[in-house]
């Protein structure tokens, strides 16, 4: 097979499907390679943050995900006792979404075919070379092909041969740690929907699936039983394991899954060289503490796509894709620290450990601490202060700021949503007050622009003294202007 596309991405899963769809929805030709001939039947993620939602409203497609996942309002710190507190979240989506990823990749390949992606299966990327005019992809292990792009994009996971043939360094810490893990159906289910505990023995997790019928039971054991990674996990290993530590088993039975796995945390040292981009595992790996790796990948993608897209159409300049890393690299490193301090808290079987977990659990019933780690791991914290290429500094603190969702009546006497208006993946012009507009760079056409005029009809001190806005196709705001009332007082 031998054909040209403007990105190639390798890696079908949740992150590589997102970012297809990103690009096609720009009107890009994108194909995706993916070595497995079926999606995964396993449940690896089982989260979807609301920062994730919000990404998924942007495009309206997230009722899908509502009409099948569970909201839970709550999370977890390294499996502490006190929760984190979701109803916090100025959003439409305060709360966590329980759903398999199996669930979650399959909804995002539905859209994917829905705007015309390709997706080849079965197909192993072998080799990555890079061309004065693009990239090439190719591989003969199961079925010679041959493609040619001027971009790609390495989706493919941890040990990510995007990343390792492209000589990018994958910086970090081998894994340690009895970590297993197993998919159940429970002969006598625990009361509460979450049940954890932590002792002497180590720290056991047990959250349903969403089916109505398994459980997910996670153990990370404090002694040391001489098993690695490669180890298979046996049915009556967990349920020692989960009696030594909870008291019970539940009467795990029918294992639909058993797996081992560990601590490992790496960060790429870049993620860019050339035309040639990493996004996901491929970028970042660590222990899934709290489920942000596949909500942090997907939100690569999202702020990727739009850019890559841009670029590629001829309709904004270069330097842009240059923003991708020095937007996304400081989430990676936020993601790597927090994700080793929570491993560093969970294996704190000892009785200083203990102590420490003490304390922190005390920590987190202060309001302020609790939000914050909060808005961490959901998402929610994530700014980018930096003005993107020809834009001029920001007027106000909103710059650089996921806006939320609000309902607005429009100039017409209609009525939208301000996520409703960036469902084509276009930059969003709103006009608060008449005569008000923003400050655009010369290379933002209006082809790229929805414009539009009206005002919020709830969430309106979300905006304060704005006058004018404009919002990236990621629902990040780039620029805002001051009422002209306010200016006038000024």
């Amino acid at each position: 097979m031998n054909d040209v596309y403007d990105c190639i991405i390798v890696g079908g899963g949740p992150v590589g499907l997102w970012l297809s769809c990103e690009l096609r929805l720009a009107g890009l030709r994108v194909v995706v390679i993916e070595r497995r001939t079926h999606r995964i039947n396993q449940s690896r993620a089982l989260t979807i943050h609301g920062r994730t939602l919000e990404v998924l409203s942007l495009r309206g497609i997230e009722e899908r995900f509502l009409a099948v996942g569970k909201p839970v309002r709550s999370g977890h710190y390294a499996v502490l006792d006190t929760r984190l507190d979701f109803d916090i979240f100025d959003s439409r989506f305060p709360y966590t979404l329980f759903i398999p990823q199996e669930t979650t990749e399959a909804l995002i390949e539905e859209f994917a075919f829905e705007l015309g992606v390709e997706i080849l299966r079965g197909a192993v990327a072998e080799r990555i070379v890079c061309e004065s005019d693009g990239v090439t992809v190719s591989g003969a292990s199961e079925w010679p092909f041959e493609l040619h792009a001027r971009y790609v994009v390495g989706a493919d996971g941890a040990r990510s041969l995007v990343r390792s043939q492209t000589g990018i360094e994958f910086e970090g810490h081998s894994g340690n740690g009895a970590w297993f893990l197993g998919d159940v159906v429970l002969a006598s289910p625990p009361d509460t929907p979450l049940v954890s505990a932590f002792n002497e023995h180590g720290c056991v997790l047990v959250a349903p699936l969403g089916d109505g019928a398994h459980y997910r039971i996670v153990v990370n054991e404090a002694e040391e039983r001489g098993r690695t990674r490669q180890d298979a996990v046996t049915l009556e290993e967990l349920r020692q394991a989960t009696a030594r530590i909870l008291g019970s088993d539940f009467g795990a039975h029918s294992p639909l899954w058993l797996s081992r796995f560990d601590n490992e945390t790496r960060l790429a040292k870049a993620y860019r060289r050339e035309n040639i981009f990493l996004a996901g595992d491929a970028a970042h790996i660590h222990l899934p503490a709290g489920g942000q790796g596949m909500n942090v990948g997907i939100q690569d993608a999202m702020n990727l796509g739009w850019k890559l897209a841009a670029v590629a159409m001829g309709t904004a300049p270069a330097e842009l894709l240059d923003t991708y890393e020095s937007e996304r690299l400081p989430v990676g490193v936020n993601l790597r620290d927090t994700t080793m301090a929570q491993s560093h808290l969970i294996t704190a079987f000892s009785a200083r450990g203990r102590a420490l977990r003490g304390v922190f659990n005390d920590m987190l019933k202060v309001p302020a601490i609790n939000a914050y780690f909060a808005n961490q791991v959901s998402g929610f914290a994530v700014h980018y202060p930096d003005p993107l290429p020809g834009f001029a500094p920001p007027h106000s603190a909103l710059v650089g700021s996921r806006i939320r969702d609000m309902p607005l009546r429009l100039s017409d006497g209609t009525d939208a949503t301000l996520f409703s208006l960036l469902s084509k993946g276009q930059w969003l012009d709103l006009t608060i007050s008449d005569g008000d507009k923003v400050e655009r760079p010369d290379w933002l056409s209006s082809n790229s622009i929805v414009e539009a005029t009206g005002v919020p009809t709830a969430h309106a001190a979300t905006l304060g003294d704005i006058g004018a806005l404009l919002i990236r196709p990621d629902g990040y705001v780039a620029q805002t202007a001051l009422s002209t009332s306010m200016r006038g007082q000024s």
